[in-house]
């Protein structure tokens, strides 16, 4: 991994630390040893050869994870040519691993990790079964270097968008979902039979059969984009059936079913900035995460719009205006998704052992006059530039005009 060779030992020192993981540390110091947390606390020695960083007065935090997205996977989304999301053709592409398709140097990715954003999971899109999602950092040359983990979950899309890859009607997109979980059971029991061609057809090629099984044996998680009520509570019914480790994506109508959610013990990845109703969410309100929190729902917060990830820091601070309590916020974009996609031993809190994903805030991450001052990914400081300031750079002093 890049962050390995390019080991050293950092010591931020004299912050605010919010290790999301126990309480917060004032004067506190946090060690970065071969791009992982080493020590954090108020009385840590600091060797002689590290480089130190002044964090007075500043916060100290993990880098922040965004839910979901298509980061690396689109660049201009009126461009064909850079979209990378959708396999077309196949309504079930379950073997669809969006992974390969990422673009290390996209000019998005400075775009938002100067904004505090370390961590992404990217997420295929389009079809009933869109394929598997996969987690990376924000930094190295290549795919393999910024992979965190691959598969993340299998997202499947039960909002009214996945109605036209079942004859458009939400009946037959559950319908269609059954019939696939099942047929990928028949497959695994006969395997041999269905390579003899000795078994009727099933609803979906082999390769993408086998891809479904860690799901319906609940070594993967299923990652339901519904907003809808009654699109939630379908979920929740597959989820029974199937006995499916279940997160629901978007859920924006999912304040009203939160004690379902909770008592399922069904996480929930939300957008707090969508506020405006439509025929999938009448019942939409700035107040979801919130509600859903209160209501004991294990929340983490995504931007869907990847050209705006760096504004992740803007949804936590939409979601405490709402109602939810600070340090929720904070756990939502950091140790809670690193939960829900099975990394949390690494990621997600400042603790000894874990990867130094760490970020330098002037004041308070979620108020809109703080700005970054250090980034931390795999223990490799982040220059805090981009394409964005590239550009004020060059054009903020303009020739003179005669």
């Amino acid at each position: 991994m890049i962050a390995l060779l390019l080991a050293q030992t950092i010591a931020i020192t004299g912050g605010t630390v919010y290790p999301v993981s126990g309480p917060k540390l004032v004067n506190a110091t946090v060690l970065v040893r071969d791009g992982r947390v080493a020590a954090v606390g108020t009385n840590v020695a600091v060797p002689a050869d590290a480089k130190r960083i002044d964090a007075t007065g500043k916060w100290i935090t993990p880098g922040l994870i965004d839910g979901a997205g298509q980061m690396g996977l689109v660049e201009i989304e009126a461009v064909p040519g850079t979209r990378e999301a959708t396999l077309a053709g196949d309504t079930i592409a379950a073997a669809f691993n969006v992974g390969e398709g990422i673009n290390p140097a996209s000019a998005l990715i400075p775009v938002t990790r100067i904004e505090g954003v370390t961590t992404v999971v990217v997420a295929p899109a389009g079809n009933l079964v869109s394929g598997q999602a996969v987690m990376v950092d924000l930094d190295g040359p290549t795919i393999e270097q910024m992979r965190v983990r691959s598969p993340v979950g299998m997202v499947v899309d039960l909002s009214e968008n996945g109605k036209q890859y079942a004859g458009g009607s939400r009946a037959g997109v559950a319908e269609r979902l059954r019939s696939v979980f099942r047929d990928a059971l028949e497959y695994e029991r006969r395997k041999t039979d269905f390579n003899r061609a000795q078994m009727q057809p099933l609803s979906a090629p082999a390769a993408d059969l086998e891809a479904l099984l860690p799901v319906l044996h609940g070594r993967e998680p299923l990652i339901a984009y519904a907003n809808r009520r009654s699109d939630i509570e379908t979920a929740l019914r597959l989820a029974r059936e199937f006995k499916l480790r279940l997160i629901v994506a978007g859920a924006q109508e999912g304040w009203e079913v939160a004690g379902e959610l909770a008592a399922a013990g069904v996480p929930a990845v939300v957008e707090p900035l969508d506020n405006i109703p439509s025929y999938d969410a009448l019942g939409i309100r700035y107040e979801n995460a919130a509600l859903l929190a209160k209501a004991g729902v294990k929340v983490a917060l995504m931007e869907t719009n990847t050209h705006n990830s760096r504004l992740l820091r803007q949804e936590a601070g939409n979601a405490v205006s709402y109602g939810m309590p600070w340090e929720q916020a904070l756990r939502a974009v950091t140790l809670a998704p690193a939960e829900m996609f099975g990394v949390a031993d690494r990621y997600g809190s400042l603790e000894p052992g874990k990867v130094a994903n760490v970020v330098v805030w002037s004041g308070d991450p979620f108020e809109f006059s703080t700005g970054v001052e250090h980034v931390l990914i795999r223990g490799k400081e982040i220059p805090l530039t981009s394409r964005q300031t590239e550009l004020f750079e060059r054009y903020k002093k303009l020739p003179p005009t005669y």
